[in-house]
């Protein structure tokens, strides 16, 4: 079996950044595949067509169900075909962002979410999922710098201030309840920097 590693986060914490610089960094002794969440497949991309759309009013429960689906759909095409392949699975975000979006930040109740996240998952847990911690403020900056204050913006991106602050919270209740498989990253040094941490931490767990 392969690895299935994960990066999560807020807005704006780095997260696609580094994806990429692990991903230049294992190809060179490993088969890798990069995804995204949502999207990955036709059926997720489909639906993260819906659920990033700036236009569209997407009520919680419909949200949790839709970002379920995606999942259901990439795990089972795309994520499990690949690790029996012995592959490294690199994913930007996974299972914990809809715990936190949705469970916590959405107020949906962590019992329900886990539900439908089992039924998305079926056996399925990351090998390791990353959490790069940024404060708020610094996630806000980057967003306007990419994006500018309010153009290119998607649907979650536009949430008010204190829905940052409800994610950092429940990401970092969620590391301290699954130490594990959970590693907190300060994602606020140089992109190199924070690369070269997240290697050791690999090392250490003997996956590189």
């Amino acid at each position: 079996m392969g690895a299935l590693i994960v990066f999560e986060g807020g807005d704006g914490c780095g997260k696609t950044t580094q994806v990429q610089l692990l991903a230049e960094r294992l190809k060179k002794n490993h088969q890798i595949l990069l995804m995204r969440e949502p999207g990955g497949t036709d059926v997720s991309e489909a639906i993260r067509e819906i659920l990033l759309n700036p236009k569209l009013s997407v009520k919680p429960e419909a949200e949790l169900l839709l970002f379920a689906a995606s999942r259901a759909q990439l795990v089972r095409e795309r994520i499990i075909p690949a690790l029996k392949m012995g592959l490294f699975v690199i994913c930007d975000r996974f299972v914990e962002s809809t715990t936190v979006y949705q469970g916590i930040a959405r107020h949906m109740g962590l019992q329900a979410v886990e539900a439908v996240n089992k039924i998305a998952l079926g056996d399925l847990v990351p090998t390791v999922t990353f959490l790069l911690n940024v404060p708020c403020q610094t996630s806000r900056q980057r967003i306007f710098l990419r994006n500018g204050a309010d153009f290119g913006l998607d649907r979650m991106e536009r949430e008010d201030f204190s829905f940052d602050g409800s994610i950092q919270n429940g990401y970092l209740e969620l590391a301290k309840q699954h130490p594990d498989r959970m590693v907190v990253v300060d994602g606020t040094p140089d992109p190199k920097v924070v690369s070269d941490t997240i290697w050791e931490h690999l090392k250490a767990r003997g996956l590189v």
